[in-house]
């Protein structure tokens, strides 16, 4: 069956969750964001109000929500948004005028949420042809719980994205990774190395965005690092997420070897200027992990001997 005949399969066909209209599907996959369709709907037993909120105290998923509420604008930095004053039991509960963002992360502890995670990444692994079980490190299923007319900051995830809405309607503005103007070297450096999720939003670059529209039954592919930010419309949003992280740190050691080289006041060749420049450093950073790994297990075991 040729690519093309798999990407544009209708919804109809046999025990199909996701539709896609693009014929680039595979060529687009982790590079350019894009629209698609699947067939999960607050119909469905785990997206019901109260089996959500049950997440809240099941002992697999109880310890990986996070909420924040209040007024937040598209260029905030993540540690300045207001503090948490309630449980988010009662968040949840008030979410209609809360003025909440919940994230109920890794609802894949929970066995019933596991099945579907494990079923929506045995379909995407088949239509894009990727080598998804050998490539993740990580893989999650998230649910995004937002109240009305909220939005959610301007940030990159280091996530391969897939994002459904359940229920509401929300925009998603997402920008392309590989534009320097709104995503500089500096600050994947940044990124890569400190954890920084709190890239700097440009407004006058807004126009580079692609708008999508999210509504029930639809959804939109994220590559990983692409920027985005989010505007949700006049009703409670649902929207499910189904992403991986990647096993290969080889991104992420060059942008640490950057990071430390711009930190001497060298400016440092962007990751693909030159492979033999890009191994060198992923190989110079591995090293220095080892070294400090093994230095760590020593210090531990001299410490421990002087306690006998």
């Amino acid at each position: 069956m040729s690519a093309q005949s798999v990407i544009t399969s209708d919804l109809q066909s046999e025990r199909a969750l996701f539709g896609f209209d693009t014929p680039r599907f595979r060529e687009d996959f982790d590079e350019e964001s894009f629209d698609f369709r699947h067939v999960f709907s607050v119909d469905h037993p785990l997206f019901t109000r109260e089996r959500m909120r049950h997440l809240l105290t099941n002992p697999a998923t109880k310890n990986n929500v996070y909420y924040n509420a209040g007024d937040i604008r598209v260029d905030q930095r993540w540690d300045s948004v207001p503090a948490r004053t309630k449980p988010v039991e009662e968040v949840f509960d008030s979410v209609e005028n809360s003025g909440a963002w919940i994230a109920l992360l890794r609802v894949n502890e929970d066995p019933e949420y596991n099945l579907l995670l494990e079923d929506c990444l045995r379909e995407l692994k088949q239509l894009s042809g990727r080598p998804i079980d050998d490539d993740k490190k990580t893989q999650e299923a998230d649910i995004y719980i937002t109240s009305p007319r909220r939005v959610t900051m301007y940030h990159i995830d280091p996530i391969c994205n897939f994002l459904m809405q359940i229920s509401g309607e929300k925009q998603i503005h997402i920008f392309d990774r590989k534009d320097r103007d709104v995503l500089p070297e500096e600050e994947l450096e940044r990124y890569w190395s400190l954890n920084d999720y709190s890239v700097t939003y440009r407004q006058e670059l807004e126009d580079r965005a692609k708008v999508f529209t999210l509504r029930p039954g639809t959804g939109v592919h994220i590559p990983l690092n692409n920027p985005h930010w989010v505007k949700n419309g006049d009703e409670i949003s649902v929207s499910l997420s189904i992403n991986y992280q990647y096993k290969d740190d080889r991104r992420k050691n060059i942008y640490l070897a950057n990071y430390y080289l711009r930190q001497a006041g060298l400016k440092p060749k962007p990751p693909g200027t030159s492979k033999i420049i890009d191994h060198m450093k992923a190989s110079a950073v591995t090293v220095g992990r080892k070294i400090d790994s093994q230095f760590k297990k020593l210090k531990t075991t001299k410490q421990s001997a002087t306690q006998i």
